[in-house]
Order: C-alpha cells, then structure tokens, then sequence
C-alpha cells in the first residue's frame, strides 16, 4: 500500500498478479477493485487528483468491487 495525498483517498495498492486494486479511504473503509489494468493503477499514482481520477475512472468504470 502506499499512502497518497488526497483528500478523499488516505493509501492504493496494486496487486499485479490477479489485476486488484485496493483503496483505502480517509473515512477507514477499504475496497477492492477486480481486473483492473496495471496502466490504470499507474495513471491513478500519476493523476494530480487522485479522488477525481479515482471517481472518473474507477468508480465509473465498471471494475467488479467488494467492501473489505
């Protein structure tokens, strides 16, 4: 996990072998994000918002998610 400067998201991860990506959020809920593509981690790592990037293109795109 690696912690990010958001003001929503408080740490991602990326578990490259089975595609998941983990979200913690600052509110203390966790999820995670099935057969996400690795280039999609990487532009969320990159993005100058992470919370909108995170909305815009994970949120909305559709991955299969369950709440840990």
């Amino acid at each position: 996990m690696q912690p990010v400067s958001s003001s929503n998201l408080a740490a991602v991860g990326y578990e490259e072998s089975s595609s998941t990506l983990r979200v913690d959020f600052l509110n203390g809920t966790s999820y995670e994000y099935y057969n996400v593509p690795k280039e999609v981690f990487d532009d969320l790592i990159n993005a100058g918002s992470k919370g909108q990037y995170f909305n815009a293109n994970i949120k909305k795109g559709g991955y299969p998610y369950s709440k840990l």
